[in-house]
């Protein structure tokens, strides 16, 4: 298991490279504005401050010159350069920027993950009843509705500056954990909620339609003929093998979310690093987006990396294998 992980880190650290060549080749070749400009501000008619600037900052090297010296300030010293636009270190603003990306992640995280287990399991053990046709209905609703337009309307709806059933108190600005636990949990309740509901509705159709295949295998029966209880048979034996594929997607789900949830952090005012991420790409801010970019990416290689050994403990075979 250790000789894996470690080969696994040697190829989440090829692919991080690979990441990172890429977005700087695309904003190499097609720019959308001239960085020195953006960082002359106001001043950009001056000529020699924007040959000034081009100079610090490297802009008239060749572009793989550009890629080394950037790639040598990541690697030895986990530097990402400083935005064009606010001439601010990025990886201070990054840094500064996570954690509200994860209260709002790992929070949504965990209501989809209590509302969407039971709700999978109870359809797949009730099949065609009146409760998984109900359940199945509301998850279908759930996936169709956009998570911008939910949003909005849930603010409409709930939040207590301009909800007409004004249910959420501080449910407007986000309010960080150390400022405030009672302010930080209201002001993302809301959000929570809405960014759970696509993904619980996803989850309970997921492992209700794998959970349905498990319960009829031969080795579900034999359970059953030993005399154990519907209810360890179904959960011991059925959704510990039917939960393999959701622990996939949850860890894809989770890896590019912290990577920013644009859509839920533009509408519920969070700043995030999704938030964030869209301003650079707004602002042609290159180093910006790298930075973004790169930690989005590594986000989603950590997860996938985190469910590859959970595949160890869930499935014995997978770990012998």
């Amino acid at each position: 298991m250790v000789t894996y992980i470690l080969r696994r880190l040697l190829w989440a650290a090829l692919l991080v490279l690979v990441v990172s060549f890429v977005t700087f080749v695309i904003f190499y070749a097609l720019p959308s504005a001239d960085p020195a400009v953006l960082r002359a501000g106001a001043r950009s008619g001056n000529q020699a401050l924007l040959e000034s600037i081009r100079d610090t900052l490297g802009l008239d090297e060749p572009w793989y010159v550009q890629y080394a010296q950037y790639m040598e300030r990541l690697l030895f010293h986990f530097d990402f350069g400083f935005s064009y636009r606010t001439d601010a270190p990025v990886r201070e603003q990054i840094l500064d920027r996570i954690p509200a990306t994860a209260s709002l992640v790992l929070g949504a995280a965990a209501v989809w993950i209590a509302v969407g287990i039971p709700v999978g399991v109870v359809s797949a053990t009730r099949r065609r009843s009146w409760i998984d046709r109900i359940a199945m209905g509301a998850t279908l609703v759930a996936i169709s509705a956009p998570v911008y337009w939910l949003g909005l309307v849930v603010l409409y709806l709930f939040a207590d500056d301009i909800g007409r059933f004004p249910l959420f108190k501080g449910s407007g600005s986000y309010v960080p954990l150390t400022e405030s636990p009672a302010g930080w949990f209201g002001s993302l309740l809301l959000p929570w909620l809405v960014l759970a509901a696509t993904a619980a509705a996803f989850y309970a159709r997921l492992l209700r339609g794998n959970l349905a295949g498990v319960l009829s295998e031969d080795y579900i029966r034999t359970a059953r003929a030993k005399g154990l209880s519907e209810r360890a048979v179904v959960w011991r034996h059925g959704v510990r093998s039917a939960i393999t594929p959701v622990v996939t997607v949850l860890g894809l789900d989770i890896g590019i979310l912290l990577g920013g949830a644009i859509l839920t952090e533009t509408v519920f005012n969070i700043p995030g690093v999704g938030r964030l991420a869209f301003s650079a790409i707004r602002g042609a801010d290159l180093p910006m987006i790298q930075g973004t970019v790169l930690i989005g990416a590594l986000f989603i290689i950590l997860a996938n990396l985190v469910v590859d050994v959970l595949y160890g403990f869930l499935d014995p075979r997978v770990r012998i294998g």
